[in-house]
């Protein structure tokens, strides 16, 4: 069993943020980034994102999974230990914190690993629908954050579509209608479920079109390699008639899945399941523990943000085992 005053959970922006912090500080953080922890690669959702370009330095862009490997290498430059294997258990009862691994422990074994303090950075993935021509076209036409992609060349002055009723539809819509020639939005019941603000603005906004009744069935591109998506098979839920219409993107705001598997039970969450923190800090219910990035962050969801948050988190518990290597030990 290896003990260590920092280990950080997860691979994304937020944990390697944390990780390079920690490091610098000469805390010798232990990171484990997973092995296809929530069915995404090391590196989190970036890895599955082609272009970025509003990550800050980087004046003409740079791939998702470049990016991430850039993170990591400088985590590992500054001497953080990274680990490629997920965490499948952690008990956070009392400290030391234990925690066990996927595939190198039995559920008999002694933990493989206790620390004083841990960050928690395992994201959140986007929900996805599985039509057929998804996988295909992901992030060659289809994307799960308009924020992080709408102002890509590929959909400028282009139709584009959003599935979702909600506020998060209808925010992405109107953003969208700054790129876009026209944005469509896809409903599958016959009213939106956002706020009578949002639902206002949206249905006024001249560039934007709800369609309610409506879900998509199939996405259309070209057949080559790293085609791009140019229609969308749409159908009206209330008579089954199908149509193909022209699209060049479709974004998807149905929500996303906060990885909070190992703390759930052990932490507060909302009611969506994300980790809460103490506004404007890391902290989360349990002393010690500290959540950054996607997995506490529902609004933003954005790297640099999530950089930002591993920052954060990072200078906490570095203050937090500075106060704890303070306390007085009891006599023996």
């Amino acid at each position: 069993m290896a003990h260590s005053k920092v280990v950080i959970i997860g691979s994304g922006p937020g944990a390697h943020t944390a990780a390079i912090y920690l490091s610098r500080a000469e805390l010798q953080p232990v990171l484990y980034e997973g092995m296809l922890a929530n069915g995404t690669a090391a590196g989190g959702q970036l890895t599955t994102t082609t272009d970025v370009e509003n990550f800050p330095g980087f004046p003409n862009g740079i791939g998702g999974a470049e990016l991430m490997v850039n993170m990591r290498q400088q985590s590992e430059r500054f001497g953080t230990e990274i680990i490629t294997e997920t965490i499948s258990k952690l008990d956070l009862s009392q400290r030391p914190f234990k925690m066990w691994t996927e595939w190198s422990d039995g559920p008999n074994d002694p933990p493989t690993r206790t620390a004083d303090a841990v960050i928690i950075a395992t994201g959140a993935n986007a929900r996805r629908l599985n039509l057929p021509g998804e996988e295909k076209y992901w992030q060659n036409g289809i994307s799960a954050c308009a924020v992080c992609d709408g102002a890509v060349p590929i959909f400028r002055n282009k139709p584009l579509y959003v599935i979702g009723g909600g506020d998060s539809a209808a925010e992405e819509a109107m953003f969208l209608a700054k790129y876009g020639s026209h944005v469509t939005v896809l409903v599958r019941k016959n009213k939106l479920r956002a706020s009578k603000v949002m639902a206002e603005r949206l249905l006024a906004h001249p560039k934007c079109t709800v369609r309610y009744n409506c879900v998509a069935t199939e996405v259309i591109g070209e057949a080559k390699d790293n085609g791009l998506m140019t229609h969308l098979r749409v159908k009206n839920v209330t008579d089954d008639k199908e149509e193909v219409v022209e699209a060049n993107g479709l974004f998807y705001a149905i929500g996303h899945d906060p990885a909070n598997a190992l703390v759930k039970g052990q932490l507060d969450l909302d009611e969506d399941g994300y980790i809460i923190t103490k506004p404007g800090t890391s902290f989360t219910s349990v002393e010690g523990v500290f959540a950054c990035g996607d997995v506490q962050d529902k609004r933003y969801r954005q790297a640099i943000t999530s950089a930002g948050s591993g920052c954060i988190a990072a200078l906490e518990a570095e203050k937090f085992i500075s106060e704890i290597g303070e306390e007085p030990k009891p006599h023996v």
